[in-house]
């Protein structure tokens, strides 16, 4: 008797602990994808960063970049002291972001 109340029940669990597995490894999968996309964004907002910095014609001491890899799209932030400046800098993102969008929010800040 006890028997045929623990058969049924022995097999919902098996059914729930399979499910729940599966969730965990949906989860396991979105939380990987979700880290490698912050991971790319953040390799890719360093390299724009180390470009301008290198590149003698800007002054990026005022300039932040962000990077969305969701959106593929790389933001400069910021100010610098020419109008010239402001092109350059986002000649010098597009040409280390490849396949990014680039969003220059850059301002004009004579020193």
């Amino acid at each position: 008797m006890i028997r045929q109340y623990f058969a049924p029940t022995a097999v919902a669990l098996a059914i729930v602990a399979t499910a729940a597995c599966g969730n965990t490894m949906r989860g396991i999968k979105t939380d990987t994808e979700n880290a490698a996309e912050k991971t790319a964004a953040g390799v890719e907002t360093m390299d724009v960063k180390a470009a301008l910095i290198a590149d003698g014609r800007v002054d990026a001491g005022n300039i932040n970049v962000d990077t969305s890899a969701s959106t593929k799209t790389v933001v400069l932030k910021g100010s610098v002291p020419t109008a010239d400046q402001k092109i350059i800098a986002e000649s010098v993102a597009r040409d280390q972001a490849k396949g990014y969008t680039i969003t220059n929010n850059l301002t004009v800040a004579p020193k």
